[in-house]
């Protein structure tokens, strides 16, 4: 293994912690011997253009530093590839490393864990979600939630989280269940009327809701929950029960495991790890072991 690591800077992420965050993980890298390479590019395009570069020239290790987005963006380079993934948690979400016990907005401590399991070969192999030529880590979703995304990606204020509060509420005010068709690995197309669906690499997304809170990452399977058709009451009444799992035991929600999905519904977008992967219909495969992650 290459002696150099790559750290893959956010520096915007968690409103500016990314570009503090990057100093204590290269001291800890730095102090266990090793040399350290910083790849920020302009954009999402270019940063990933150079990370790409950075794999293919031979790093020892990428290091995310920031959120979940910056994660997903580091899977594009990193999926099917020898080069394993350390995180450096520091963004609003931080999904990913939550799921998978990673220390989260402690840069110091984080740094120190991705040197201490570079030194000592700790590295856990994990699945990943593939959807056409995107690869996600955590949740695949669409329904309600991926329609307050859209309105909130549209609003240009007001700034921060607090947009998708307010989208929340416009899309609760034209709430409607929306008629899907599922398939699961090769079965028989299921037909139903659903709030959303979420399908699930890992646990949690939008910050700690445990939409799929039973999904492992290593087990070769998607978690796909199904939300079905709620009255707006219902859905106000499940929705707090997401933070802790416990509404995988309402009556409205049922839980499948598959190795492939497909979604079909008009007029929806499917997001992953937060970042919009486009129009339904999507088919989504569990890929065993894309990974190799930093433990």
């Amino acid at each position: 293994m290459s002696s150099e690591i790559t750290l893959f800077v956010n520096p915007t992420a968690g409103r500016g912690r990314g570009a503090h965050a990057a100093q204590p993980a290269a001291s800890a890298l730095r102090a266990a011997g090793f040399s350290v390479r910083t790849v920020v590019g302009t954009d999402a395009p270019d940063a990933l253009a150079r990370l790409r570069a950075a794999v293919r020239e031979g790093t020892g290790a990428v290091i995310a530093v920031g959120g979940d987005g910056m994660v997903s963006l580091a899977l594009r380079a990193l999926a099917g590839t020898d080069v394993p993934l350390g995180v450096v948690a520091v963004g609003t979400g931080n999904d990913f490393a939550r799921a998978l016990g990673l220390p989260v907005r402690e840069p110091a401590r984080a740094g120190r864990l991705a040197a201490g399991a570079l030194k000592e070969g700790r590295i856990r192999e994990i699945d990943l979600g593939r959807v056409r030529d995107t690869w996600y880590g955590t949740v695949l979703c669409s329904g309600f939630d991926s329609r307050v995304n859209d309105r909130g990606n549209r609003m240009r204020l007001p700034a921060g989280r607090f947009k998708y509060d307010l989208a929340m509420i416009a899309e609760l005010a034209a709430f409607r269940p929306f008629p899907y068709r599922i398939t699961l690995d090769d079965g028989p197309v299921i037909e139903t009327e659903a709030t959303l669906v979420a399908v699930g690499n890992s646990s949690s997304y939008g910050g700690g809701m445990r939409i799929c809170a039973d999904a492992a990452p290593d087990d070769g399977l998607f978690d796909v929950v199904i939300v079905g058709d709620c009255s707006r009451t219902t859905l106000l009444k499940v929705f707090p029960r997401v933070y802790k799992g416990t509404h995988l035991g309402h009556p409205k929600v049922t839980v499948h495991r598959a190795r492939k999905i497909t979604l079909e519904a008009a007029g929806l977008t499917a997001y992953a790890d937060g970042e919009p992967v486009g129009p339904l219909p999507v088919t989504a495969e569990c890929v065993p072991g894309a990974l190799r992650l930093l433990t």
